[in-house]
Order: structure tokens, then C-alpha cells, then sequence
């Protein structure tokens, strides 16, 4: 049956479910207090363990339940100070600021994980040191100065040093071919400290 003023769009109604007079039912919920046959349509938590459970009361019931109900009742004053400091964080878990990262970035992550088959043992006894990316100008200049891509900063200084007293011109007698080499080994020492390798 068409609703009073429904004209259909091509003159035909193509509708598959065409308008069907409904009455709606009303549900009609009873007070949750004892006795009492009201209809129950104010809705009242049930007790503060169970928050998200409610009670359907009729308005002078629930008026009573409202006056006398303390969310409190029952916790001792330390309880109460300390609902009341997780509340400024809506009772959700909170960390110092940077700390969470810097255990990242040294290979602990701080949460503990149930290894019962050892697949990561060799892992949580010794973190793994973050490996170097070189470049190819990097390569290169530790190359020249003799060292392996792994070098630490002591190792490259030292053997900077080492170099620069063998190929120093008063070391060799003012020999050209000494002055090549230390203007390559003073180049390279300048390509890692630009770097940020020294």
C-alpha cells in the first residue's frame, strides 16, 4: 500500500516491499526495584565492580537509588587517592617520557615474551650491535688507511697517527712519493671525520 502523496518516479510502483501500514509495539520495561510495577525507563549502574551493567528503574526509584549510592563506599582512603591520581589518565597505563624508546633503540624492548622452544635464546643473551652502513668514499678511505669496515673510532685515530709520523716528509729525507701517500692518508682521515665516523 502506497503512503498518502507517493507518486512513483515511472509511473509504476517497482518497489519489491511496497508500504505496509505498521503499528509499532511499544516494549514496556518494569521497574527493576522490588515490587514496584512502574515502567522502568531511568537506567542506574548496578555496582561499581560491574560499570557497564544497569539497572532499570522507575523515576522515584531511581531518584532513591541515586541519593544513596557512593561510588566509594567500601574503599579505604589510600584506594580512594589512588582511583583518584589513575583517573588524571583515564586508568590507562602510562611510561616516563623517552624511556620506552631509548630501551628500542638498545635491542630491549621490556616486554617479556614465553620462549619455552629457544628459537630466541642466542638473542636475549646478547643483544646484536647495530651494523655500519658505509658508503663508497667511506670504503674507500679505510681502505687507504689499511683498516677493515669495522674499525672503531680509537683503531682509526690510532693508526691516522701511525701513518702521519711514517709518511711525514722529515721522517723520509723530503721523498715525493712519502708526500703522495700522507696527502691521501690526510684525505681519508678528512673523508671519515666528515662522516661523522671519528
Amino acid at each position: 500500500m502506497a503512503r498518502p502523496g507517493y507518486k512513483p518516479r515511472f509511473g509504476k510502483d517497482m518497489r519489491i516491499k511496497p508500504d505496509v501500514a505498521r503499528t509499532p509495539v511499544k516494549e514496556v520495561r518494569v521497574c527493576d526495584s522490588k515490587g514496584c510495577t512502574g515502567e522502568g525507563s531511568f537506567r542506574v549502574p548496578a555496582s561499581r565492580d560491574k560499570i557497564n551493567e544497569h539497572l532499570w528503574f522507575c523515576l522515584e526509584h531511581a531518584r532513591a537509588h541515586n541519593e544513596h549510592w557512593d561510588y566509594f563506599n567500601g574503599m579505604s582512603e589510600a584506594e580512594i587517592e589512588a582511583f583518584r591520581v589513575d583517573a588524571v589518565t583515564g586508568h590507562r597505563p602510562t611510561w616516563p617520557l623517552g624511556r620506552r624508546a631509548a630501551r628500542m633503540r638498545n635491542g630491549h624492548d621490556g616486554h617479556p615474551y614465553d620462549d619455552r622452544y629457544g628459537v630466541f635464546a642466542d638473542v636475549a643473551e646478547k643483544p646484536r650491535a647495530p651494523e655500519r652502513r658505509l658508503l663508497r668514499p667511506q670504503i674507500v678511505a679505510l681502505d687507504t688507511l689499511g683498516l677493515e669496515a669495522s674499525a672503531t673510532l680509537l683503531e682509526i685515530k690510532a693508526r691516522y697517527k701511525e701513518l702521519v709520523k711514517r709518511f711525514h716528509p722529515d721522517a723520509n729525507g723530503g721523498d715525493r712519493g712519502a708526500e703522495e701517500r700522507l696527502k691521501q692518508v690526510i684525505k681519508a682521515y678528512g673523508v671519515l671525520r666528515a662522516s661523522g665516523l671519528t
